[in-house]
Parts: structure tokens; sequence; C-alpha cells
């Protein structure tokens, strides 16, 4: 894992058997590159905010411009990530409401800004607070792996967006967050799912399907017949439920679901007088 930034096309150097431990771990290893992002963007921003209130005074949206270098370089060298940046829980600064620093990759691989009337008075997207992507690291306390859901708020793209929670002194700040397609993702982990010998899916702790060889459980639908939080929280070899494997993906909030190998029963001859596991006397 580390700080190095996995390149998109981490998942083709495959085995020819793959075993779900494996899909599991070289999800992890491509989403921990996304997440090491994401973690170095919240640290900078702890460090902002500490900086900020040991001044004695509350924080304002253009303190937010220092941690613009940072998101920058971090658009220019982790290729999963397609947008980056901090989106402040209300009433943390002093002169707006709501505010969201981020900065976004254009297709011909610029960096601009993402501009937002977040006016309630006008703009659909004025509470950003109900969204899964801030509502979980809030909650939980810990970091989160959100859709995929087309994401008007940014692009208007099919994407997923981790996030991590920002705290200063034991206070919720915000969220660290990193947007990613979902065609960049899908490229990475289809040809690992495809390897797995049976049917299998990536789902988020919420049950939303996040990549699938299932025809029965489609991107983006929803599952809610496991407590995927609780396979989360649990053993690293995972768990076995109704038919399944719901296995981790080692500390990144994907749990891979597999079906259970089906063992064919041994055949066993079997009549009166006789033990069971053997042949009857021939007449």
């Amino acid at each position: 894992m580390g700080s190095n930034p996995r390149p998109a096309n981490a998942g083709s150097a495959l085995l020819d058997d793959m075993s779900a431990a494996d899909a599991a771990a070289r999800v992890r290893d491509a989403l921990e590159g996304v997440f090491d992002a994401v973690g170095a963007t919240g640290a900078d921003i702890e460090s902002l905010l500490s900086a900020v209130l040991t001044e004695g005074r509350r924080p304002v949206s253009g303190d937010l411009a220092a941690l613009r270098p940072g998101l920058h370089a971090r658009l220019a060298g982790y290729d999963l990530v397609s947008g980056i940046g901090f989106v402040a829980t209300p009433g943390l600064l002093d002169d707006v409401p709501a505010w969201l620093e981020w900065w976004q990759k254009t297709a011909d691989a610029a960096v601009q800004p993402l501009l937002l009337d977040l006016d309630p008075q006008r703009s659909a997207y004025s509470d950003y607070t109900h969204w899964d992507w801030f509502t979980l690291p809030r909650d939980t306390g810990q970091r989160a792996v959100a859709g995929p859901y087309v994401d008007y708020l940014c692009s208007d793209e099919y994407s997923l967006t981790l996030s991590a929670p920002v705290t200063v002194g034991g206070r919720f700040m915000g969220v660290a967050a990193a947007d990613v397609y979902l065609r960049r993702f899908e490229a990475v982990v289809m040809p690992l799912l495809q390897r797995l010998p049976g049917p299998a899916r990536l789902v988020n702790a919420r049950g939303r399907v996040a990549a699938s060889t299932d025809p029965r459980h489609l991107v983006g639908s929803l599952t809610k017949d496991h407590d995927l939080a609780a396979v989360l929280a649990g053993p690293a070899q995972g768990t076995d439920q109704d038919g399944l494997r719901l296995l981790p993906c080692d500390g990144v909030p994907l749990v891979l679901a597999t079906e259970t190998p089906q063992v064919a029963p041994s055949r066993a001859w079997f009549t009166p007088g006789c033990r069971r596991g053997t042949r009857p006397p021939s007449p």
C-alpha cells in the first residue's frame, strides 16, 4: 500500500486461477491508492484548521486556498482520481454557510475548480449533508465508499466517492474525499471478478453494488439481505451466510460476495443389514 500512486491498470497482471482472497486483495490495492490521496488531503486540512484555530479565529473560505497545491498534485499523480477536495460541515466557515474546496480533472487532463452555487434560496444542492459520502464518515468516524451514483453535484458521471472524516480536537470538521469514475473502477476490478469461478459482486457498507458479474445483481442496485457493516467490522477471513461467501477487502470498505462452492454429496450404498459405504453382497 503506502503512498505511491497506483496505475489505473493495476488489475491487468492476473493469475490463471483467482481465488476470492486474491481478488479482494487486488481490489484493496487499487483503492488504497485513492485512500492514500484522501488521507493526505485530510492531513493537510487538519493541519490548516488547527493553525487557524490556534490564532483564535474561525476559518474562512479563503484559508482553504492553501490546500490547492496538494489537491492539484494528487489529481496529477493518481490515475483513478477524477476529483478531490474538502467538504466543510455547514457552519464551520465564518464567511459562508457551506463550502466545497473541490478540484477536478478535465477530459484533456487540465485541472479546474468546481464552482457551485450553495445558496439555499437558489440551489438544489445547498444541503449536501444527506449524501452517503458525507453521512457515513460523520456518523461512523470511518472512511467510506459511496455509490456508484450519477454525480449531479460535480461531474454528471456515474461515480464512486471515497471519503474520510476530518476532525480537529475531537470535533467533526467535514470530509476529505475523492471521486473515481465508475468506468475506470470497472476497468480495474472487472477482470478480477471475471477470473473467479462463479458470479461475484462488490458491495459497499450500505449494500450498493459497485461492480458485478452476477446478472441478478446489477451495478448500482441495492441489496439489504446481509449486515455488511458487521462483515466489514468482522474477521478478515469473512463469513458464510445464506450460500454466499462475504469477504471484506482488508481495510477498504467493500465486501466481495461470491457463491459458496457446493460440495457434491458422496454416493454410498445402503441396504438394511449393510454398513453405509459398502456394497451389498452379490446374490
